[in-house]
């Protein structure tokens, strides 16, 4: 299982919410190119960033901290916040992000978002599946939608999706733990069996599901073999370590 730190930004700064409530807002740090480096130094090899003035702003805002850290880190980075456009997503990769998370654009646009994913392909493309009470939320979270999460979810595997980042809103920030029943039938639900009989006339059975990534909750070390277990691909961690919750020795030890 991926261990993805988070990097929020606010004003070019390294924020957190709670529940993505913009007035909970609370900076952790002045630098996010700074807080990116301690985490590659402790063996991270991934990292989350999310551009909290893009996805209000419905566009890309600060891509400049999206190429400082790509290229003075060796971090894999996916990014969101504020792609609503081809324009965005040109900025994006050409500011180093590895992969890009749509959530808003997969809800209120869909043929563009699925244009990117035929245009850039699975590996590049990740779902942003956030949900209220069983509902996706748009807009930086500040929006409610009518597509429930699971149908939302399966209907993109169909389409050719692979990642998936699934936030539930009520779990994020609280450092309550994570939601483990949702993700477990999320999983349950959009993985598929398939039984071929092989040359030698064997039975050969084989899952096939999605790569699924934990965010919000996250709060001690020891959920983090639960979410493995469970079948989670990665997992997101936010404000458990910036309040020192779990320390980076404890995630370069895990990893």
């Amino acid at each position: 299982m991926r261990i993805i730190p988070a990097i929020d930004i606010i004003e070019g700064k390294c924020v957190r919410l709670s529940k993505g409530d913009y007035a909970t807002k609370k900076v952790y740090n002045e630098n996010p190119l700074e807080v990116a480096k301690q985490f590659e130094a402790h063996g991270i090899e991934y990292l989350h960033l999310v551009d909290l003035d893009g996805a209000k702003s419905k566009h890309v805002v600060n891509h400049k901290i999206l190429e400082q850290i790509a290229s003075k880190t060796g971090l894999k980075v996916d990014f969101g916040g504020g792609l609503k456009s081809d324009e965005d997503v040109k900025i994006a990769f050409e500011s180093g992000a590895r992969q890009i998370t749509g959530g808003s654009i997969a809800v209120k646009n869909k043929p563009v978002f699925l244009r990117w994913l035929e245009t850039f392909g699975p590996d590049k493309i990740i779902l942003g599946a956030d949900a209220k009470d069983g509902k996706i939320a748009v807009s930086g979270w500040q929006e409610d939608s009518e597509e429930d999460l699971v149908p939302f979810i399966r209907s993109y595997k169909k389409k050719g999706i692979n990642y998936v980042i699934c936030t539930d809103i009520s779990k994020d920030g609280m450092l309550q733990g994570p939601a483990f029943d949702l993700y477990a039938e999320i999983i349950t639900a959009t993985t598929d069996h398939r039984t071929e009989i092989g040359p030698s006339g064997v039975e050969d059975f084989e899952e096939i599901g999605i790569s699924l990534i934990a965010s919000g909750g996250i709060s001690t070390i020891e959920e983090l073999p639960r979410l493995k277990k469970i079948g989670c691909e990665g997992v997101i961690i936010g404000k458990a370590i910036y309040e020192g919750n779990i320390d980076l020795k404890q995630l370069k030890d895990f990893v």
